[in-house]
């Protein structure tokens, strides 16, 4: 670890996304110990015929759902969507479907975000059949006591007290938050998944021991980012994004597409002074589609500079940076210790810039909790 990161251990930042993997373990346990209590909750309901699953949260809570998605949806065989709580409280018409049984996913850090407490409100309202699971990192946060507002069947999951994190950006929260929402879709065989949790534990501990590598990279002269996903990868991609421009105030732009979707336009945004971001996949059928772009971007004589992240590592180009990261197949885990390279990215170049990673925003336009946002009824 370098100086600059070492003379900030005090920082809660720097604290929270190095506790990710031991904390990972302890809510893994924590799922493990309750599974008959979850199994018991979810299961009658994921018998349901046509039922709709909806995963849904504000900011990086919403992109836990999108990260999450496919995975949810293989593993519970029902239809599975990610919708924000920002669009389900402006237009709950659009997405509730009143005769449809729902299981309504809410993700929350801090469970007082306004949007997130009127959208199980409205699922209520719209929809004739619906259950609630919550997943929240605070025990004394609104969300999480709605089983005592609603009729509704509704079971709150608490995380562990420390991933609640303290610090602006959402790091060890939403990772613990993504392990969860993987886990207890499948709460029946969470014993089989130790060896998967076990591995990626060790990932995320080399990424951390390897942060000289973010450091250096934080001092080039960049001024946007792309990150780039594809399947599951796209919601962290999209995460990432976020994480970077949050902690740099942004005076970083960042932007995230699929590896497909980027050359449809959105690939205009790269100029001399942009940072690719190319978080690979294990899938050899989607790869293919990614070692094409990536090759074709080598070719620009602008000689862009990159970030290569798993995937298969037949790909060699120039002014590139390959993150110590051994992707291991058929990991269904696997997408979240990726996550760590946004975060970490993030708060190298927060540091660079000489801010405070823990509260960035100089203007105090972005809050731990979001501010000014009222709630008006439908």
């Amino acid at each position: 670890m370098n100086n600059n990161t070492e003379s900030c251990q005090d920082l809660y930042t720097v604290q929270e996304i190095n506790a990710q993997p031991r904390l990972w373990l302890e809510t893994f346990l924590l799922l493990k110990k309750n599974k008959e209590d979850i199994s018991n909750y979810l299961q009658p309901i994921l018998d349901i015929n046509n039922l709709r699953i909806i995963v849904t949260g504000a900011g990086s809570s919403a992109f836990i759902g999108e990260a999450a998605q496919s995975i949810i949806q293989k593993q519970t065989n029902q239809l599975t969507q990610p919708i924000a709580t920002t669009d389900l409280v402006t237009h709950p018409d659009f997405f509730f479907i009143k005769d449809t049984p729902t299981l309504l996913i809410s993700f929350a850090r801090s469970g007082n975000s306004p949007e997130s407490l009127e959208a199980v409100s409205l699922a209520d309202k719209y929809c004739n059949n619906v259950h609630h699971l919550i997943i929240t990192c605070n025990k004394n946060g609104e969300l999480a006591n709605y089983n005592k507002e609603t009729k509704s069947p509704c079971y709150s999951i608490i995380l562990p007290e420390e991933t609640n994190d303290k610090s602006l950006a959402m790091t060890s929260s939403f990772t613990c938050m993504l392990l969860t929402a993987i886990l207890v879709s499948d709460i029946k065989n969470i014993d089989k998944k130790e060896q998967a949790l076990e591995t990626i534990c060790k990932q995320a501990t080399t990424i951390i021991k390897n942060q000289e590598i973010f450091s250096k990279i934080a001092e080039r002269a960049f001024e946007r980012v792309v990150f780039l996903g594809s399947g599951e990868k796209l919601g962290i991609a999209r995460e990432s994004h976020l994480k970077l421009q949050e902690l740099t105030d942004g005076k970083v732009i960042c932007k995230f597409d699929s590896f497909l979707g980027f050359r449809h336009g959105p690939r205009a945004v790269v100029n001399a002074n942009t940072l690719l971001v190319y978080l690979f996949s294990e899938d050899e059928h989607a790869f293919k589609y990614e070692k094409d772009l990536v090759e074709d971007i080598a070719k620009d004589p602008r000689n862009i500079q990159s970030i290569l992240v798993g995937g298969f590592n037949d790909i060699t180009i120039e002014n590139s940076t390959r993150i110590p990261f051994q992707a291991v197949n058929n990991n269904i885990l696997q997408l979240i210790p990726v996550t760590l390279i946004g975060q970490l990215l993030g708060l190298h170049k927060s540091l660079n810039l000489g801010l405070n990673p823990d509260n960035p925003s100089v203007s105090g336009a972005i809050n731990r909790v979001v501010q000014g946002v009222n709630i008006y009824k439908k």
